[in-house]
Parts: C-alpha cells; sequence; structure tokens
C-alpha cells in the first residue's frame, strides 16, 4: 500500500469517528475490514490514532490560523477531517516533507470535499507551516 492510499484510508477513519464516536478506533478499523471497504496498514492506523489522540490541539493550530472571521463549526466535516490529519502528520512525522502533507491534503479534498475546499485547505495548510518555520527560528 502506498503512503497515498494509507493518507486516504486515515481520512475515511477520522470522518468515520466524527459521526461514530462512541465507537472506538479499532472497531471502526474492523467493521471497514469486514465491510471489505480497506485494509488499514501500519501507517494508517498510527495517522489516524495520533490525529484522533492530539483532535484537541490540532483544532486549536486551526482555530489560531483561520482568517476573515471563520470559526471551526463553519468549516466542513470533510475539510476538517482532512486539515486535521494533515496538520498532525505535519506536527507529529518529522520524517514527511511539509509540502508532502499539503500536497496530499489537497488532492484529498479535491477528491472529497466540495470545489473550493482544495484551496481553502492549501491556504491554511500554508499558514500552518508558516507558523511552523518561523517558531523553529
Amino acid at each position: 500500500m502506498t503512503r497515498k492510499e494509507a493518507r486516504e484510508q486515515a481520512f475515511i477513519i477520522i470522518f468515520e469517528k466524527e459521526f461514530n464516536n462512541e465507537y472506538s478506533l479499532d472497531e471502526i478499523i474492523e467493521a471497514a475490514k469486514d465491510a471489505e471497504l480497506f485494509e488499514a496498514d501500519d501507517f494508517s492506523k498510527s495517522l489516524a490514532e495520533k490525529t484522533l489522540d492530539t483532535m484537541d490541539k490540532l483544532d486549536e493550530i486551526i482555530v489560531a490560523n483561520l482568517k476573515g472571521g471563520w470559526k471551526l463549526s463553519r468549516i466542513s466535516k470533510v475539510s476538517l477531517a482532512i486539515l486535521r490529519l494533515a496538520i498532525c502528520e505535519i506536527t507529529q512525522f518529522e520524517d514527511i516533507p511539509v509540502s508532502v502533507s499539503i500536497n496530499e491534503a489537497v488532492e484529498l479534498a479535491k477528491m472529497y470535499a466540495a470545489e473550493e475546499d482544495a484551496s481553502f485547505i492549501n491556504g491554511l495548510l500554508g499558514s500552518v507551516s508558516r507558523g511552523i518555520a518561523s517558531d523553529a527560528e
């Protein structure tokens, strides 16, 4: 399985968890396997798990980078899942270049989100990455 496919699976898990919060990560993965929707690999499970474990911190980062009066509640669930996933990858997986995380998030948005969401996600993640870069200096 490629990293691109693993990211897509992690996105699906995170998105599914948004609607089925009463189920554990393992239960969601098992249900997806039973339905033969996908088979999670180590990377997708690790990415989904870290994203869900750090959700509050990820949401803080998103809110800190919103502009123009946007609020977290205004972001679609699809875009929010993609943003959380990408920011988790940017902040928790140092071996993955930031540009790759952003590009993959934009590609997920093009596949699953509304047409204008890809540019919104790209802009917000660009802001996040600039903030992280300036914090590192």
